[in-house]
């Protein structure tokens, strides 16, 4: 018989076993359940400790469980929120140019200390931040070309607060570029604060 049939077998909730593959444990022992939620969240991509607490929580694993699967992880290296922080800003600062106030807010929604987050946006310096922004602009400088004087300042320094600048850098760095371009800028400070 070339072609022979597979058997399906049904779950408990009607699927096939197949469907279930990966998911979460049937068993009742929460314990092992919230390891292997937390196992398979952390096979695709790190995730914060707040991250994981919180998939806990919505499955209904229980507080004191959850907890304690938690730290074991931490214990055992599995979980580092200070790592994750410090990857995070790296990746996020080079990849899509975000200031330190940008990366510090995500990493406050994915649950990480505040410490942590004071500690990983502070190997930013306002040097490196500023370089990142004149990058970001002379990368965009050119679609503004034609457009009025006030027009493309407030699309670049737009751009530039979006990414988390302060007002003060993003117009000061979007001026300097304007001027090394020829534009005049003389009066821009004061019809822009």
């Amino acid at each position: 018989m070339p072609y022979a049939k597979r058997r399906r077998t049904e779950g408990p909730d009607g699927g096939s076993d197949s469907s279930r593959a990966g998911q979460e444990p049937s068993s009742q022992d929460p314990a092992e359940r919230a390891r292997a939620i937390c196992l398979r969240l952390l096979t695709g991509t790190p995730r914060t400790r707040g991250q994981l607490a919180d998939a806990l929580r919505k499955r209904e694993i229980p507080e004191d469980t959850a907890e304690e699967v938690l730290s074991r992880f931490e214990d055992v290296g599995l979980i580092n929120d200070a790592a994750f922080a410090d990857a995070w800003v790296e990746s996020r600062h080079h990849g899509r140019g975000l200031a330190r106030r940008a990366l510090a807010r995500e990493l406050r929604t994915k649950g990480v200390d505040a410490a942590l987050i004071d500690d990983a946006v502070g190997q930013l310096d306002a040097d490196r931040e500023e370089a990142t922004a004149r990058e970001l602009v002379a990368r965009k400088l050119r679609a503004t070309r034609g457009l009025e004087r006030d027009r493309r300042l407030r699309r670049l320094a737009g751009m530039l607060a979006r990414k988390g600048y302060s007002e003060g850098m993003a117009l000061r760095v979007v001026r300097q570029a304007l001027e090394e371009e020829g534009e005049d800028t003389e009066g821009l400070d004061e019809e822009f604060h």
